[in-house]
């Protein structure tokens, strides 16, 4: 015991024996000097504050703070990942873990299964959405952390688990063999029309380039002449799949991204490698806010060449480059090490992190400095803040009601009970909620508590607090009142009202039991406004052809 102890004691010794001896060799004028001073600093910091605060120190929880108040200081995506992170990190790097297979959330204080992945353990085992789970080999469930939960469930391929749960009432129990989970970077492909194809991208980790690639070939034998990439909150992933992903639609040897950076190592450029599946087939791509860094590479590209119409909202404008360093005791660091250009030379990052307000905040980059730059054919796009697509369409935002109903899980929980209710599975598409099945719905809700406040209410509210502080309020009194029983909601009347919004989820959750998340979004696109827009201008050749061309 003295000898491990006083091995760690040589060791920090040495460790700050040899930041003095950087210090006395560094200049004063020489940023190695100044490196080797702060280690310097740092070290002796702590170990003063490790012999002499009045409780005892976490050496682990405090360093570990400390280096990620540093990585703070850079950007969102420099991150220290100790050893014990490392297998959720490669999770979301490559998309493989080990366990069962399934997705859970907390509802009502339950921890309940929310989406078993099909063809994978859980589903194959028979657990379903909505199953509350009780026991993990025989040990009860008392956290309602989805965390540790996960963990218990996860383990080697090829052991076991015991699953206890509570469906409707009844117990029932599973043991489920874990298995590698490698989740889809494609989870749906299908046709919206009988000539227009529809795949949605969800994901850029493995492989997820041949996934696209396969998906195209099989709309285009299912019929396609055309096609809807779907990359909407999309966050992104590996650099090279958005490559393969670009060189689905573009030509061998055409450049997709360059990187630089500080080191030569860094800068590089990235260009289509094999055969393109289909150069000419009408593309559009839809967009959103929340498709950012690899989504953004091939939107922009796809733009850069004229290769596709963009359609939805403006992209995140993530235009940075992650690089994963090893580090000692099997830690890592993501850093970023550059930034990328698409190839007509711009650089979509839109927030400048290297010069932050004196308060630690950072701004987008002003329109005044933005950059105009021309696609191939000529048309003008900019850089620094995103990928602008080429028609806009507003986003859908749901009535208070609705995000009542949703939040109180009673849309999740209608479904669980419309799936026992009705044993044949509908069909793939097309599926929709007759009027008798809606007012079904209502019926189910009477007694429970979705209530909620609207806008015109919470502005009210807002007035009436500062009566105290405007007299003038006094004279409206009356009228005040008069208004509120106006704006007062009726939730039956609402519930009419928004009636298509509040359907159209219920249709999509009722699916999700039947297909999984292949139903979730089959149903969705039905209703879905950048869909409707895609399909609309697919259908116009003329239009379509207009864009793509200089303006």
């Amino acid at each position: 015991m003295w000898r491990k102890t006083a091995n760690k004691s040589l060791r920090a010794f040495l460790i700050i024996g040899v930041i003095g001896v950087l210090v006395a060799m560094a200049t004063p004028n020489n940023k190695y000097f100044e490196i080797a001073k702060n280690l310097d600093i740092f070290a002796t910091l702590f170990k003063e504050v490790n012999a002499f605060y009045v409780d005892e120190v976490d050496p682990k929880k405090t360093i570990e703070t400390g280096i990620n108040a540093m990585l703070a200081s850079l950007d969102p995506y420099t991150n220290y990942i100790p050893e014990e992170k490392a297998a959720d990190f490669r999770t979301m790097t490559t998309g493989e873990y080990a366990g069962i297979g399934s997705l859970i959330g907390v509802i009502d204080d339950k921890v309940i299964i929310t989406m078993p992945n099909e063809g994978f353990p859980a589903e194959k085992a028979g657990v379903k959405i909505g199953d509350q789970i009780t026991k993990i080999n025989n040990v009860p469930i008392t956290s309602t952390s989805t965390s540790d939960v996960s963990k218990l469930l996860k383990g080697k391929p090829g052991t076991t688990v015991k699953l206890e749960v509570l469906r409707n009432g009844e117990t029932k129990e599973f043991t489920i063999t874990r298995s590698t989970i490698v989740l889809k970077n494609v989870p749906y492909y299908g046709m919206v029309t009988e000539n227009i194809g529809y795949l949605k991208l969800t994901e850029f980790t493995t492989n997820a380039g041949k996934e696209v690639k396969q998906a195209v070939k099989k709309l285009k034998a299912k019929g396609a002449t055309s096609i809807i990439l779907d990359i909407r909150e999309n966050p992104g992933g590996l650099l090279f799949e958005a490559v393969n992903i670009s060189n689905v639609f573009i030509s061998k040897g055409n450049l997709v991204v360059e990187t630089r950076g500080k080191q030569e190592d860094w800068t590089q450029e990235y260009k289509t490698l094999g055969a393109a599946t289909d150069t000419e087939i009408p593309l559009v791509v839809l967009t959103s806010s929340g498709s950012a860094s690899a989504s953004e590479i091939v939107s922009g590209t796809l733009q850069d060449y004229d290769r596709a119409v963009l359609i939805g909202r403006k992209t995140f404008g993530k235009g940075l480059v992650q690089t994963t360093r090893q580090l000692p005791y099997n830690a890592q660091v993501k850093v970023t090490t550059a930034k990328y250009y698409i190839p007509s030379g711009r650089c979509i990052q839109a927030i400048d992190y290297s010069h932050k307000n004196e308060d630690g905040s950072v701004g987008k980059v002003p329109d005044s400095l933005k950059v105009a730059f021309r696609t191939k054919k000529g048309r003008t796009v900019y850089d620094g803040g995103g990928i602008t697509p080429d028609i806009k369409v507003e986003g859908q935002y749901l009535a208070p009601i609705t995000i009542s109903l949703l939040s109180k899980a009673h849309i999740f929980n209608y479904a669980n009970e419309y799936f026992y209710n009705h044993a044949s599975a509908p069909k793939l598409e097309g599926f929709s909620l007759s009027e008798v099945e809606y007012d079904s719905f209502m019926t189910w809700l009477e007694g429970k508590n979705y209530d909620y406040t609207t806008k015109l209410e919470k502005a009210i509210s807002k007035l009436e607090a500062n009566e105290t502080k405007d007299p003038m309020l006094d004279k409206i009194k009356d009228k005040l009142e008069i208004l509120k029983k106006e704006v007062a909601h009726n939730k039956e009347k609402d519930l009419q009202t928004h009636k298509e919004e509040i359907k159209s989820l219920l249709e999509e959750e009722i699916m999700g039991r039947y297909y999984f998340i292949r139903g979730e979004i089959a149903c969705s696109i039905t209703h879905d406004n950048d869909v409707t827009e895609a399909i609309a201008l697919l259908n116009n050749p003329n239009k379509y052809n207009s864009l793509l061309e200089q303006n």
